[in-house]
């Protein structure tokens, strides 16, 4: 995990983005502020091989930037990098630049899209939050995880996580979300629900300033799995 935080990051954190690995390809799913500094403490920018999106707020693609600019500006750059995200979702992290400065093979996904990237097979549906968001279900070696990006609560999520050996799940608050933003955050207690049928429970997203054990505590009341707090630096290899 490179960083966990939502809406933006708190000294010596970062926000959303994880890296998956299977076989030698790393896919990063996410991109938010301060990753790509920890990024780089775990591999060179030209060792990444594809990058998942699942939405346009800052706090998870404005490290796309930096990610790329690297890439290109590097004395013997490597092949354009595949970035996949919602139609549009990143046309202002990649209008930072001048047109060709950055080079990239950008792919369009919604919703029921079923996509390959590299050995990880995709799915994607699209889940309720402010902009188009996509949760994903990412699935190599007969195992698969789950990733919610943000958004309400939805059955839709329950489904992606059914049967994956881990729901890296929503939580920016422990119970109850403001009503602000009812129906396009969760709460660790939804992503308990959420989790049923899951193997273990990775919560993520956590407001910044809220202590984590709170939302673990809310998540465990309504998931009888394994539950922990996404931290930046914290490694998880998957069974199978």
């Amino acid at each position: 995990m490179l960083g966990a935080r939502g809406a933006f990051p708190e000294a010596g954190d970062a926000c959303s983005g994880f890296l998956v690995e299977h076989d030698g390809f790393r896919l990063l799913l996410d991109a938010g502020y301060a990753t790509f500094p920890r990024l780089l403490a775990v591999c060179p920018a030209a060792a990444v091989d594809a990058v998942l999106i699942t939405h346009g707020h800052p706090d998870h693609c404005v490290d796309l930037n930096p990610l790329l600019r690297a890439r290109s500006l590097a004395d013997d750059p490597p092949p354009a990098l595949p970035v996949y995200a919602p139609p549009g979702a990143l046309d202002a992290v990649l209008a930072l630049d001048r047109p060709g400065m950055l080079d990239y093979a950008l792919n369009p996904v919604g919703d029921g899209a079923r996509i390959q990237i590299g050995p990880f097979t995709v799915d994607v549906r699209e889940l309720p939050h402010f902009v188009p968001n996509n949760g994903v279900r990412v699935a190599a070696g007969g195992v698969a995880l789950a990733y919610q990006g943000d958004s309400g609560p939805t059955p839709d999520l329950a489904a992606l996580a059914d049967g994956a050996a881990l729901l890296i799940a929503e939580a920016t608050y422990p119970e109850a979300v403001p009503e602000h933003s009812a129906g396009r955050l969760s709460s660790a207690l939804d992503a308990g629900a959420a989790a049923t049928d899951a193997g273990r429970l990775l919560l993520t997203h956590l407001w910044p300033g809220l202590p984590a054990a709170p939302a673990v505590d809310a998540a465990r009341s309504a998931y009888a799995g394994p539950v922990e707090m996404a931290d930046a630096g914290l490694v998880r290899d998957l069974p199978g």
